[in-house]
C-alpha cells in the first residue's frame, strides 16, 4: 500500500517505527500526466516543462525470511562470546597507535560463530530478532532473492532478476540504505551512525595519517570492500620503506653525478669538446660535439650508478617480502572476519548463467554444468603492438625533425638560448613521445575494457567469483601490453639494431632506426616511466573526485524538490551515485599496473615507489569519500582474499627479477664500465697497471671514416664552421675501426661486454630467485599461532554447539516426561473413579 512520507529524514524504518527498510526500489512512473503528477508520491522536476515521478518501493524481509536465506547462503552468525586471548600481530603493534579513538569507535565484540541453521535457532546468540541480522547481511539477502525473483515465465522460457529489469531501465535504482547523512549525525536514538564515523574518521583529509578503520569498512560496506582497502593499506605502509630506500639511492646518484669519471671525461673541453660524434640521421643531421651532452651525462649518473644495482635487487627481496607477509595479514583478516571456511562451493551461480547456459557438458568430478564457450585476445593485443609501432614511427620522423631545427632554434632565440645545454633533440623526442602514448593509452583503454568484458559475458562463468576472475586475466593482459609496451621497446629494443654510420638500420625501407645517446637509453626510459606514471595518477584522481562530484550535483539539480526541504533517507541516497557492476575491479586494476611501474622498471627509476606512495596516500582516502558521500551504500559481498589479483602480482614480482636484471645489463652502462675497469684498463689491453675508469669514454666510442658514408647518409657539412679537415668521427658501439682487416665488424671489446652482460644476469636472477624461494619457504603464509588458534576455535565452537543441542534435548525431554506423566496421572484418576 502507498504510504505518506512521515517528515524524518533520518529514518530507517516504515512508520510503524519497527520495521527496517532492508532495500529500496526506485522506477518512474509515465502514466500519468502533468496534472495527475501533483498527487503522486514524488515530484521532480527536470526543465520547466517536463515532470518525473519516481515511486519508491521499500522492501522488509521478516525475521522467518531472513533465517531461512540465512541458511540457504551459509551465513555464519554467533554463538557465544569469545573470550580466548586474542593473538597479536608485529605489523598491528606497529600501527595500533595510529587507529582511530575506541572511544569514537568501539572496538567490534568477538564471538564464537557457525553457519546458521534454521532448526538450531536456540544456539544462537538472540537478544533481539531486529538486531540479530546486521543490516548489511539483511541487505545482501535481499538483494539475493532480488537477483533471482522471476518476472516473465513464458512456456520454458523464465526471465528473472533485478540486474535485468535495471539494465533495462524498467527500475531506475535498487540499493540498500545508509544509515546517516556523512556530515551530520542522525537524530534517531539506535542509529549507529557508522557513515558518518567513516567520513571523520577515515575518509576526511583530516585523518589522512590514521590508519584504516577496517572492522568498520567490513562491517558497513562488507568483506570484499575491506579487504580491498585491507590491502591497499598494507600495500601503501610497505611502500614506505621501498620509498626511503630509493630516495637514499636517488641521494647518493644526485650527490656524486659531477664526480663521475664517465661524466667528467664527457663534459671536458679537452676530452669530450674534442670528440666530433657521426650524425644520428640521414643527410640533415649535423656532426656535433660530445661534450654538448655534458648536462644528459650528468643526469644519467643520477640514475645509472652502483646504488642503482643494489636498489634493484633490495625491491627483488622487498617484492617477496610484501607478498609474504601480505597472506599472513591476509590470514588474519579471515580470521578474524570469519572467512577462513568460506568455499568456492558456498557461493551461489550466477543468474546470467542460470539463464543462459545451454552448450555445456558435464564435469566427471563435480557432475556440474560448465560453460564451452571461448574466447581470444590475440588481435587486441596486436592492435595494441600496433599502436606502439606507430609510436615509434613518430619518434624517428620527429627525431629528424628535432635534429635538424631545434639546435637552430634554441641559437638564435635569445629567451631560449639558456635551455640549449638541456633540450637535446633526443629528450624532446622522449618527452614528446611519452605524453602520446600516455593519451594513446587512456584512449584504448575504454575499448579495451568494453572488449574485455563482452568476450567475459560471451564465455558465461558460472560464479561471480569465476567472472571476475576471468576478466581480470583479459583486462591485465590488455592493460600489461598497453601500458608497458613503450618501456619495454625503449629498455630492451632502441638503440640496440642501428648498424654502424655507413650502413644504417632502416624501419619500412624510410625511417632510420633510432640511436642512444651516447651515456645510453636509460635516461629516456626514466622520463617515459616518470611521464607515464605521474600522468596516469593525476588523470586517474581527477576523474574518481570530479566525475562522481559533477555528476551527483547535475544529478541533484535534475530531481530537486520543489517546495519539499525536507526529503526521505531513500531519495537523498537515490541522488547518490551507483557503484558500477565491476565494483572494486578498476580500483584494483589501477593499483596493480602502478604495481608493475614501481617493480618491474625500477632499476631505471629509483623514485617509483616515493611517486607510488605518494599517490597511494591519496588513492584510499579519494577511494573512501568516493564511498561514503557521492555513491550509494553498495551490496555487501562475501570475500575471503583478493582473488586472481594474488597470482597476477606473485607472476610480476618473478618477471620483475628478469627486467630488472636485463635493464642494469643491457640498457646501463654499468657492465661496460666495469669491465673496462677490471680488464679493459690494464695489461694486456692497456699500458696502465692500476685499474682505472679513465679513458672509458674513448673505449666506448668507435671510430668513422667519413669517407664510407653512402649517398643517402652523407651529412650536410657547410653551416659547421668548426668542421675543418676532419675525416673521422665517433659513434656508441664496440667495432673495429677503419683500415681494419675485418673494419666495422664488431671487436673482441664487444665480445667480452656481451659475455659479462649475459653472466651478470645469469648469475643475479639465480641469486635473487633463490633468495626469493627460501624466504617464501621461511615464511609460513598462516602464523603458527593463528593455525592453533583456528583450531582451538574451531574445537570450542563444536562443544558449544554440542552442549546446546544436549541442553535443548534435554529440556524437550522434560517437557514430554511432565507430560507423559500428566496424562498417566488422569487416565488412572479416571480409571479409579469409573470402577
Amino acid at each position: 500500500s502507498q504510504a505518506e512520507f512521515n517528515g524524518n529524514p533520518d529514518s530507517l524504518f516504515f512508520n510503524d517505527g519497527k520495521r527496517r527498510i532492508d532495500f529500496v526500489l526506485v522506477y518512474e512512473d509515465e502514466s500519468k500526466n502533468a496534472s495527475e503528477k501533483k498527487g503522486s508520491v514524488m515530484r521532480r522536476r527536470v526543465s520547466q516543462s517536463h515532470f518525473h515521478t519516481f515511486i519508491y518501493f521499500s522492501l522488509h524481509m521478516p525475521f522467518e525470511v531472513l533465517c531461512t536465506y540465512a541458511e540457504v547462503l551459509h551465513i555464519k552468525l554467533p554463538i557465544q562470546p569469545n573470550d580466548l586471548a586474542q593473538q597479536s600481530s608485529a605489523y598491528n603493534c606497529f600501527t595500533r597507535h595510529f587507529y582511530p579513538s575506541e572511544d569514537v569507535i568501539a572496538k567490534e565484540p568477538d564471538f564464537f560463530t557457525a553457519p546458521f541453521r534454521k532448526d538450531q535457532l536456540k544456539c544462537f546468540c538472540v537478544k533481539d530478532r531486529e538486531q540479530f541480522f546486521t543490516p548489511a547481511v539483511r541487505s545482501r539477502m535481499a538483494y539475493y532473492i532480488l537477483s533471482r525473483a522471476p518476472y516473465d515465465i513464458k512456456g520454458s522460457v523464465k526471465k528473472f532478476g533485478i540486474s535485468k529489469l535495471l539494465d533495462g531501465g524498467v527500475y531506475k535504482a535498487a540499493y540498500p540504505l545508509h544509515d546517516s547523512r556523512f556530515n551530520v549525525k542522525s537524530k534517531e536514538p539506535d542509529c549507529p551512525n557508522e557513515r558518518f564515523l567513516l567520513y571523520n574518521e577515515w575518509a576526511h583529509p583530516k585523518s589522512f595519517y590514521k590508519m584504516q578503520p577496517l572492522d568498520l569498512i567490513r562491517k558497513y560496506f562488507g568483506e570484499k570492500i575491506g579487504i580491498y582497502f585491507a590491502w591497499l593499506g598494507f600495500y601503501t605502509v610497505m611502500l614506505t620503506l621501498a620509498a626511503a630506500v630509493g630516495l637514499g639511492c636517488f641521494i647518493y646518484g644526485y650527490t656524486t653525478r659531477e664526480s663521475s669519471t664517465w661524466s667528467k671525461e664527457v663534459c671536458d673541453p679537452q676530452i669530450g669538446g674534442e670528440i666530433i660524434m657521426c650524425p644520428q640521421c640521414d643527410q640533415i643531421c649535423p656532426y656535433w660535439r660530445l661534450n654538448t651532452t655534458c648536462e644528459s651525462s650528468k643526469r644519467l649518473c643520477i640514475f645509472d650508478n652502483y646504488g642503482t644495482l643494489v636498489f634493484a635487487i633490495f625491491m627483488s627481496v622487498w617484492v617477496t617480502l610484501f607478498l609474504e607477509f601480505w597472506k599472513r595479514y591476509q590470514a588474519e583478516l579471515e580470521h578474524d572476519w570469519d572467512t577462513v571456511e568460506f568455499l568456492q562451493q558456498e557461493e551461489q551461480l550466477r543468474p546470467e548463467y542460470e539463464a543462459k547456459c545451454v552448450y555445456e557438458r558435464v564435469n566427471p568430478v563435480t557432475q556440474v554444468c560448465v560453460s564451452l564457450y571461448a574466447a581470444t585476445v590475440l588481435f587486441w593485443v596486436l592492435l595494441i603492438i600496433a599502436s606502439v609501432v606507430g609510436v615509434i614511427v613518430y619518434r624517428l620522423a620527429m627525431f629528424i625533425n628535432f635534429s635538424a631545427k631545434l639546435r637552430t632554434d634554441l641559437k638564435y632565440t635569445k629567451e631560449l638560448e639558456p635551455f640549449k645545454e638541456y633540450v637535446t633533440p633526443q629528450m624532446a623526442t622522449s618527452i614528446t613521445a611519452s605524453i602520446i602514448s600516455l593519451i594513446i593509452i587512456m584512449i584504448l583503454n575504454n575499448f579495451y575494457e568494453k572488449v574485455a568484458i563482452w568476450i567475459t559475458d560471451f564465455e558465461l562463468p558460472r560464479t561471480k567469483t569465476e567472472y571476475e576472475n576471468s576478466l581480470t586475466l583479459k583486462m591485465f593482459l590488455f592493460q600489461f601490453v598497453n601500458y608497458y609496451s613503450s618501456c619495454f621497446y625503449i629498455a630492451f629494443f632502441k638503440g640496440k639494431v642501428v648498424g654502424y654510420p655507413g650502413q644504417p638500420v632502416y624501419w619500412f625501407g624510410a625511417f632510420r632506426n633510432e640511436e642512444c645517446d651516447p651515456g645510453g637509453c636509460l635516461t629516456e626510459l626514466t622520463t617515459q616511466l616518470s611521464i607515464i606514471m605521474t600522468g596516469k595518477a593525476v588523470w586517474n584522481n581527477i576523474q574518481e573526485v570530479l566525475l562522481p562530484w559533477v555528476k551527483n550535483l547535475i544529478f541533484r539539480h535534475c530531481t530537486q524538490v520543489g517546495s519539499e526541504k525536507v526529503i526521505p533517507r531513500w531519495e537523498q541516497d537515490y541522488q547518490l551515485q551507483p557503484i558500477g557492476k565491476l565494483g572494486l575491479f578498476y580500483e584494483y586494476l589501477e593499483m596493480v599496473i602502478q604495481f608493475g611501474f614501481v617493480t618491474l622498471f625500477v632499476a631505471s627509476f629509483p623514485l617509483a615507489p616515493l611517486l607510488a606512495l605518494f599517490n597511494n596516500l591519496c588513492e584510499i582516502r579519494v577511494d573512501a569519500w568516493k564511498f561514503t558521500t557521492q555513491s550509494r551504500r553498495v551490496v555487501p559481498e562475501k570475500a575471503q582474499d583478493i582473488g586472481a589479483w594474488q597470482p597476477i602480482l606473485q607472476g610480476v614480482a618473478i618477471l620483475a627479477v628478469a627486467t630488472n636484471a636485463a635493464i642494469i645489463a643491457f640498457t646501463s652502462d654499468m657492465i661496460p664500465r666495469l669491465v673496462y675497469y677490471w680488464a679493459i684498463s690494464v695489461s694486456p689491453h692497456s699500458d696502465g697497471s692500476n685499474h682505472t675508469m679513465t679513458g672509458f669514454i674513448n673505449s666506448s666510442l668507435s671510430v668513422f671514416n667519413i669517407t664510407d658514408f653512402n649517398g643517402n647518409s652523407n651529412p650536410n657539412v657547410d653551416t659547421l664552421f668548426w668542421f675543418n679537415n676532419i675525416t673521422t668521427c665517433r659513434y656508441r658501439d664496440f667495432r673495429n675501426p677503419p683500415n681494419h682487416p675485418n673494419q666495422y665488424e664488431y671487436s673482441i671489446h664487444y665480445w667480452h661486454v656481451i659475455a659479462a652482460k649475459l653472466a651478470f644476469m645469469i648469475v643475479v636472477e639465480h641469486i635473487v630467485y633463490f633468495t626469493k624461494f627460501m624466504l617464501s619457504y621461511m615464511i609460513p603464509d598462516v602464523p603458527e599461532a593463528l593455525k592453533e588458534q583456528i583450531k582451538r576455535e574451531r574445537y570450542l565452537t563444536q562443544v558449544i554447539l554440542h552442549e546446546t543441542n544436549i541442553k535443548h534435548f534435554k529440556e524437550l525431554m522434560n517437557i514430554m516426561g511432565n507430560v507423559v506423566f500428566t496424562r498417566d496421572s488422569t487416565v488412572k484418576h479416571g480409571y479409579l473413579k469409573k470402577k
